[in-house]
């Protein structure tokens, strides 16, 4: 069964940093094993992530950490839903390691390949048939009285949002230090192109392709209806100051500083590094958006 292999040592993940039990275990467990033992008959030397190993009860493969596999392997492939991948992106995109993506969650805009297709997708990949996707990531940092108290990378957005039991934020945005407007709103969102399809969506906010060298600023249930979302460069600075509004929290992706004080600036800037996509030949980003969203459902 095994052919020639552009990639000889390849990482999995799956599930990352949780611990699944019961039936769904069991499922996520024997879709590894398969998918492990797979890649192993296609001639590959296989690693499993450390966590992935240890939540999974996977003993008898060889385990490295994720920094370990940014070091040494040629290729992840994340098996699971967006949320699994997008951790997974940004820990390894500093290392420009190369991910491709199994779906077994809801959605799969990034994690695009039917966990059913795997096999006869998988082969012609690992051999070299592929399209390449970057996608670029965004840098942010929150600055109190001149000092950065929190700082994270975030694939798809960074988000600023009123507490739970109180009003409206009130928001001064600045774009390479000008000012733009203050905003009083439920929040704000800051999305890439690979955030556009997330919470920016639902907030009103366009669809950006993955090639557009951009963000799109979201605002979330403005109490100034003509405040709309606003496309950006990323090759500038945006700030979001906290100008009034009780317990207002910042999230970079599922990372989170809560209790965000008056005068807070949350800076955002993008990142140096990129995470590389793999998709099977013949990828679309036109064809993910028309499966995704259902579009052209019920057209004759």
């Amino acid at each position: 069964m095994k052919s020639p292999t552009q990639f000889r040592q390849v990482a999995l993940v799956g599930k990352y940093q949780s611990t699944i039990s019961g039936p769904a275990g069991a499922h996520s467990r024997q879709a590894l094993e398969e998918i492990a033992n797979y890649v192993l008959d296609l001639g590959c030397d296989l690693v499993l992530e450390a966590d992935t190993a240890t939540n999974m009860g996977m003993s008898r493969y060889a385990t490295l950490n994720l920094e370990d596999i940014g070091r040494h392997c040629d290729l992840c492939l994340v098996v699971g839903g967006d949320g699994t991948m997008l951790g997974i992106g940004r820990e390894l995109a500093q290392y420009k390691v190369p991910l491709i993506g199994i779906n077994q969650g809801r959605l799969g805009f990034i994690t695009d390949i039917p966990f059913d297709q795997y096999k006869a997708v998988l082969r012609p990949m690992l051999a070299g048939e592929y399209e390449e996707d970057q996608r670029s990531l965004i840098r942010g940092r929150v600055m109190r009285d001149g000092i950065c108290v929190f700082s994270a990378l975030a694939m798809n957005d960074v988000v600023v949002n009123r507490g739970a039991s109180s009003g409206m934020v009130e928001l001064r945005v600045e774009v390479d230090g000008h000012f733009v407007a203050n905003q009083r709103a439920d929040g704000l969102i800051i999305a890439s192109p690979t955030g556009s399809t997330a919470y920016s969506l639902s907030a009103g906010g366009p669809l950006m392709h993955p090639a557009i060298d951009g963000w799109v600023i979201v605002p979330i249930a403005p109490h100034t209806l003509s405040n709309r979302p606003l496309v950006l460069t990323s090759a500038g600075e945006i700030a979001v100051e906290i100008v009034a509004g009780r317990d207002a929290s910042a999230s970079f992706d599922t990372q989170s500083l809560a209790s965000l004080m008056h005068g807070d600036r949350i800076v955002v800037t993008r990142s140096e590094h990129k995470v590389k996509f793999l998709h099977p030949r013949g990828w679309s980003y036109f064809d993910t958006l028309r499966q995704k969203m259902h579009w052209n459902e019920g057209v004759i």
